[in-house]
């Protein structure tokens, strides 16, 4: 069995698929591993350490792919990346099927097999394999710190003998696996937090990492959760009393972060321009939605934006942004899908269709596209269709280990 780990090429991907850890256990499987030359300079693995792990290092993409019976990547591939795809390969990445347009055809053309990581069921059997849990969970804690860096006045409360700093107030928006990290990053720095959550589980959830639950707690509320956890589309009147509630709760705030998403749909607008018109100059929103819409009317994809004074912060792909940990962790869920795939005594593939986590993350099967909700008579994918606004597991703590951690994928 070949594995191939190419070095990424979307220009704002520093991320890498595979890390020393993972190639020995790779190898241990029974793979050959060959890895791009430089995958991994932009994570601080040095193709040294590849190499001390049993790897090969490849010159190019091109020579890796050609043998390859796996391809391990972060981000979906790009259609020229495919030109070096022989029919079979198995495909992993985060592939973000609901808007990859034209991108898919090629993989298909290719005649591959490709498995999207964002798409693993949220069931425990799978919560090691979780990337939206791995990388949004990374991504809740750097919003907290771009806000910070943005913000012009200290987190905490500071007693000093020239006077009293008082503590930020910090509102955020989506108690996912993202959201819940930023709470407590937030509180570890300080603030005053509040959040809110359509689904009624995530109010204990916040409250248990010691945040204020802002919500309109009527019936709609109560049953505003579908039998996976995730969050259902609101009716017009529920949105219209929680868009009052939290334009309220808004004016009153200096950190706003956004987490929240549809699997599959445009992010839910939850701030609107005179929502930030109403904040106070120096005030900091960080929209970590707005590669896909985003939840601020005005944010815009990779800038920060001001508005009479008030910071809109709109970086693309956070993860990255830490991607050694964040190549470390997603590698760690690669590795744990790969071992569905492999019959460890034969050390050979051996694919297991009936399994839901393989089922439920193929989109494309020998160069047919299988996945349900992409068929061309669906409008739009289920519900259930794994997306950042619903942990992994409950949060009861501040602090949460490395494998069971939600993101933004990319």
């Amino acid at each position: 069995m070949k594995i191939a780990i190419p070095k990424e090429q979307r220009p704002d991907e520093s991320r890498v698929a595979a890390s020393p850890e993972t190639v020995k256990k790779l190898i241990n499987l029974g793979f050959e591993v060959a890895v791009e030359k430089g995958a991994g300079l932009g994570a601080a693995i040095p193709d040294a350490a590849y190499e001390a792990a049993g790897a090969a290092i490849a010159a190019d993409a091109t020579v890796a792919f050609g043998s390859a019976d796996v391809v391990a990547k972060v981000r979906r591939p790009l259609p020229e990346e495919t030109k070096g795809l022989k029919a079979g390969t198995l495909v992993i990445s985060i592939a973000d099927p609901f808007r990859a347009g034209d991108e898919l055809k090629p993989l298909q053309d290719a005649g591959v097999t490709a498995f999207a990581m964002d798409l693993i069921p949220r069931i425990t059997r799978a919560q090691s394999m979780d990337v939206l849990s791995s990388q949004s969970n990374l991504a809740g804690y750097k919003a907290v710190l771009d806000a910070a860096a943005a913000y012009g006045s200290a987190f905490p409360q500071m007693m000093t003998a020239a006077g009293t700093v008082p503590p930020a107030k910090a509102l955020v928006m989506g108690a996912g696996v993202a959201g819940l990290q930023a709470i407590a990053t937030a509180k570890r720095l300080g603030a005053i937090v509040s959040a809110t959550d359509v689904r009624p589980a995530a109010k204990e959830q916040v409250e248990s990492l010691g945040g204020k639950f802002v919500a309109v707690e009527d019936e709609e509320f109560k049953q505003a959760e579908t039998a996976g956890g995730y969050a259902k589309e609101m009716s017009p009147e529920y949105q219209k009393k929680q868009a009052a509630l939290i334009a309220e709760t808004i004016a009153k705030m200096d950190i706003v972060i956004t987490t929240a998403l549809i699997p599959g749909r445009p992010a839910p607008k939850l701030i609107s321009k005179e929502m930030v018109e109403s904040m106070k100059p120096g005030s900091v929103i960080v929209d970590l939605a707005v590669e896909t819409g985003g939840n601020c009317e005005l944010s815009q994809p990779g800038k920060v934006v001001d508005v009479n004074g008030v910071k809109i912060v709109g970086y693309v792909n956070v993860p990255s942004r830490l991607a050694a940990d964040a190549s470390a962790l997603y590698a760690r869920n690669i590795y744990n899908f790969i071992e569905l795939l492999v019959d460890k005594e034969e050390k050979k593939l051996a694919v297991n269709w009936e399994d839901q986590i393989v089922a439920d993350t193929c989109i494309i099967r020998d160069g047919k596209l299988v996945h349900p909700a992409l068929a061309p008579q669906e409008e739009a994918p289920q519900e259930d269709v794994p997306g950042e606004e619903a942990p992994a597991e409950p949060a009861a703590e501040e602090e949460k280990s490395d494998d069971s951690s939600d993101g933004q994928g990319g």
